[in-house]
């Protein structure tokens, strides 16, 4: 199993920024990527950013440019910078890890809120 203990969320402005940390422990080792996803009220969880042990880095366009996912491995923790934050950036993020295709944990959730 992999437990994923996130922080960093909170109100900040329009044009603001955050830095969201995600720390791992467990079945490290067999983690294969990892991902910050986030659900505002009403909507489904949508991915927001993922990286994989090779580097790869994906995101979704509405955040492109504007968010960079980043791991630091000898922390075992993944990072989500988010500039330039928009009010439709509010929402609870949650960090995932991947193990493979049908095993993955979540984390908690952290609330993000920006105002305008």
């Amino acid at each position: 199993q992999v437990q994923l203990v996130e922080s960093g969320g909170g109100l900040v402005q329009a044009g603001g920024s955050l830095r969201l940390s995600c720390a791992a422990s467990g079945s490290i080792f067999s983690i294969i990527a990892m991902g910050w996803y986030r659900q505002a009220p009403g909507e489904q969880r949508e991915l927001v950013a993922t990286t994989t042990n090779g580097g790869t880095t994906n995101y979704a366009d509405s955040v492109k440019g504007r968010f960079t996912i980043s791991r630091d491995n000898t922390k075992n923790t993944v990072y989500l910078q988010m500039n330039s934050l928009k009010p439709e950036d509010t929402a609870v993020y949650y960090c995932n890890s991947r193990l493979s295709k049908l095993r993955e944990y979540w984390g908690q959730g952290t609330q993000v809120t920006v105002s305008s």
